[in-house]
């Protein structure tokens, strides 16, 4: 997916943690939540479930372009500045945008912004159950939780 077709999704959603830690650290520490919260059993079969171009892990590690985790694939990686994922599957095409910015000494702002289409009738019941029900927004938080975590604990090492 071209720069110009991402800006083209919709719009659907902003989250924002701030952790202690300097923009390096906070980047290891989202491709180590990113690769344990998609590279597991389950986030494989929802993957296939519902169609999704990727399905697997696989690629290089740290995450960089070409690398793949059940659901997404890295589009663009800028190592402690910027993540780009993109999926898609029968019901939407979507890429969820990782942006890190300093924030103060030894602080960077996580940032992770959604956009989405949803295609066709099952597509729109599908993403009206994803958004209205609060789910996608309690899986980016506690993505951005558990990254904040790390990067906090591994800061103080």
């Amino acid at each position: 997916m071209s720069a110009a077709a991402l800006l083209c999704l919709p719009y659907v959603d902003e989250h924002t943690t701030i952790v202690t830690a300097d923009a390096e650290v906070v980047w290891g520490a989202l491709g180590e939540v990113l690769d344990r919260s998609f590279g597991g059993g389950r986030a494989a079969a929802y993957a296939r479930l519902v169609g999704c171009a990727d399905r697997t892990a696989r690629g290089p590690r740290p995450l960089r372009e070409g690398s793949a985790m059940p659901g997404f694939r890295v589009a663009s990686a800028v190592p402690g500045s910027e993540l780009v994922l993109i999926g898609r599957h029968l019901f939407s095409t979507y890429a969820l945008l990782f942006h890190l910015d300093e924030a103060g000494p030894g602080r960077t702002r996580l940032r992770a912004e959604t956009r989405a289409r949803f295609s066709g009738p099952a597509g729109a019941l599908y993403g009206r159950l994803l958004l209205t029900t609060g789910g996608h927004a309690l899986g980016v938080r506690r993505l951005l939780t558990a990254v904040r975590r790390v990067g906090d604990a591994a800061d103080t090492l």
